[in-house]
């Protein structure tokens, strides 16, 4: 059928296909699969409140917006 010449290029391509994926998948891996500015900066994201005084004021601004909220659904729901 295929002869011993067709039994050494599957071989070898059994041997050379997986080597050769490895080879482009773990090589560059920072200039083929990187996105630019996927993660945000440190000023785009919330700052966690560590201090008593800082947690009572998020508290504080939370409970007024969730309110402020409230009271929109509601008239809206009036309407």
């Amino acid at each position: 059928m295929g002869g011993p010449n067709l039994e050494v290029f599957k071989f070898g391509m059994y041997i050379l296909f997986p080597i050769g994926i490895m080879y482009y998948f773990g090589t560059n891996l920072d200039g083929k699969f990187t996105v630019p500015d996927f993660w945000p900066k440190e000023g785009q994201t919330h700052k966690i409140p560590f201090e008593r005084e800082e947690i009572k004021k998020e508290l504080e601004r939370l409970k007024a917006k969730n309110l402020e909220m409230k009271r929109l659904r509601e008239q809206q729901a009036s309407r």
